[in-house]
């Protein structure tokens, strides 16, 4: 039973990281990184290339072990857990880059993102028609290989492939990478369709606009610090966000 906290914007705790540091080697990545939300919510990651953005998330599920600080999700201590262990209680992440598996089918795809459900007998049925109403060309592409779709499309199975896993908290980084701005609106289209069935979001991305587009607060990080945390509105009238993230002044 997770316990009864309280965020600064006086909302439960359903995920936090308590001054968490991250090191490669001896060069430190992060630096007493903490962050809350509140369960459904959708947040948001910004800075720069460099700042740290992507190795949170990759501590965050497992893939790179913390040197300090806690991560809890439901009020447990989860950053001492294998990648796996993380992802059946309930984190998926959808990496930067995509990451499918390019001479599979999408369908293919699919599946593995539901492998240790699916190891375990669970119907995932339903959650694959709920996939396929999200992503409609996926399901007129199914049997296509992976490797053959368009960017747009394959960002769109990589967070297909994430969201088999059945998550409650979806780890987003970067998905607007490489695409086209049409596409891009599709994709936090679909992002925002995705919270608002309950799932929170946390959403690494260098598109700052789009980002606080899509979510309710954001962090912003520097050199691995988180240096500004506040309301998405807050955010947007941040004379230093605007100049830094958001194109200057409107």
């Amino acid at each position: 039973m997770f316990r009864s906290l309280k965020l600064t914007w006086g909302v439960r705790v359903f995920f936090e990281t308590v001054k968490v540091d991250t090191s490669f080697g001896d060069i430190p990545i992060l630096r007493g990184i903490s962050l809350e939300m509140s369960a459904g919510e959708a947040v948001a990651i910004l800075g720069a290339n460099g700042s740290g953005k992507t190795t949170l998330l990759k501590t965050i599920s497992g893939l790179i072990r913390s040197r300090s600080g806690e991560i809890r999700f439901e009020g447990r201590r989860i950053d001492r857990l294998s990648p796996e262990k993380i992802v059946r209680l309930g984190i998926s992440q959808c990496p930067e880059g995509r990451r499918l598996f390019p001479h599979m089918s999408v369908s293919e795809n699919l599946q593995l993102g539901a492998y240790w459900r699916l190891r375990r007998g669970e119907r995932v049925g339903k959650d694959l028609d709920d996939v396929y109403g999200f992503f409609p060309l996926l399901k007129d592409r199914e049997k296509q290989m992976a490797g053959t779709l368009s960017g747009g499309e394959q960002q769109m199975l990589a967070m297909a492939r994430a969201l088999m896993a059945g998550p409650r908290l979806l780890l987003l980084d970067e998905p607007s990478l490489g695409l086209a701005p049409m596409v891009v609106r599709e994709i936090f289209a679909i992002v925002q369709g995705i919270n608002q069935r309950g799932v929170g979001v946390l959403l690494v991305e260098q598109n700052a606009v789009m980002a606080l587009n899509v979510t309710t607060r954001g962090y912003v990080l520097e050199l691995g610090t988180v240096v500004l945390a506040d309301r998405r509105e807050n955010l947007i009238k941040n004379e230093r966000v605007r100049q830094a993230y958001l194109g200057g002044n409107p």
